[in-house]
């Protein structure tokens, strides 16, 4: 099929993420073009529109949103930077879709709803996880009814980053990344099992600075309870030399699992049929087309909705569940006690900020002026 138009997009921050994207959008050229750049960092701006063939560059939002007519901009900045540019540019008319996390609280979260309300434009989340197609399969199938309920299920990103990791200034800060690896590594494959699982209702949990310099944790655990009953752990480790994101969800008539690190295929994933439900495994295995989870996939989805006049996915319905249980991990963790679904209102300290005035141990790290 022949795309109806092509989208005019930009980035905003030019560093080791945005190149993903920039790949994504040049890998979907027919749909789509990256018309401007900006990073307040000029010689990098320039090497990057260099690199991916980006005509125009600008040194902020503001001048980029006053001279440019956009479909979407990517906004690949730090963390604490998110909510400012995703606001301007709602108030401008233009799509943000905005890498993880989308915002440093819940309250931001909800600052960003506001706007969106308020302007009709979505605001997206990059949770590409969410894409490749053995991930759709198994939301559809699931609905479909072929696995039966969930029981029990397993998620674990065991990476690694040693401490020169930390070097960059707004690494390891709860005031400017928001948390550690439960905010910024793990959140990609929680969020994954949450697309599958749907509502949480309680979370108990447990965080610790084992090893790295940093103000956050590098390890978080917790246990969940679905809102259906489904039980699951949820393990997120900056400190694991064998590195490894794996996701395991035991349902009534199979075993499903998929093992990666970054990202998947449909190889990565398999199913084990409970005896006497092997027909499971021809559903699963229908010669579908294998699409790879990452940028490319959810921008093409993306695509997708705004040509069908749709609100795309990651919006900030489902987004906001996610940003809650990370909320809900940090709350459990730090004031030793369970936390249920709607618990953190805007009145919580962990609803303003991810460690709620309360982690046990001293920063390690000068405020970043």
């Amino acid at each position: 099929m022949t795309p109806s138009r092509q989208f005019r997009t930009a980035i905003v921050g030019t560093g080791a993420i945005a190149h993903a994207h920039a790949t994504a959008i040049a890998e979907l050229a027919d749909r789509a073009r990256v018309v401007a750049a900006v990073d307040v960092d000029p010689h990098r701006a320039s090497a990057f529109a260099e690199q991916f063939g980006v005509p125009t560059t600008y040194a902020g939002v503001e001048e980029l949103l006053a001279n440019e007519q956009l479909d979407l901009v990517h906004v690949c900045t730090p963390p604490k930077t998110h909510v400012p540019i995703a606001v301007a540019a709602m108030q401008a008319g233009v799509v943000p879709l905005v890498e993880k996390p989308p915002a440093l609280t819940l309250v931001e979260m909800d600052r960003l709803a506001e706007v969106s309300a308020l302007t009709g434009v979505p605001s997206l989340t990059v949770f590409q996880h969410r894409f490749g197609s053995a991930a759709v399969k198994l939301r559809r199938l699931l609905r479909e009814g072929v696995f039966g309920r969930p029981l029990v299920a397993t998620c674990e990103t065991l990476w690694f980053r040693d401490d020169a990791y930390f070097d960059v200034p707004w690494r390891g800060r709860w005031d400017v990344e928001g948390g550690g690896p439960t905010m910024g590594h793990g959140i990609h494959q929680f969020d994954l099992l949450l697309s599958v699982l749907g509502d949480w209702d309680e979370v108990t949990a447990m965080a610790a600075r084992q090893s790295r310099p940093t103000d956050t944790e590098d390890v978080s655990l917790a246990l969940v309870r679905f809102a259906d009953g489904a039980v699951a752990s949820v393990i997120n480790s900056l400190v694991s030399p064998r590195e490894v994101s794996r996701l395991r969800i035991d349902f009534e008539h199979a075993t499903v699992e998929v093992e990666h690190l970054y990202g998947y295929r449909d190889e990565h994933w398999r199913v084990t049929p409970v005896p006497g439900h092997e027909h499971v495994l021809d559903r699963w295995n229908d010669g579908s087309p294998d699409v790879e989870s990452g940028h490319t996939a959810q921008l093409a989805a993306i695509f997708d909705a705004l040509e069908a006049g749709e609100r795309p996915e990651v919006g900030l319905d489902e987004a906001r569940r996610t940003m809650e249980f990370v909320a809900a991990i940090y709350a459990s963790a730090f004031r030793g006690s369970r936390v249920r679904s709607g618990e953190l209102g805007p009145d919580d300290p962990f609803a303003s900020r991810m460690d709620g005035g309360a982690v046990p141990w001293a920063p390690v790290k000068e405020p970043v002026s």
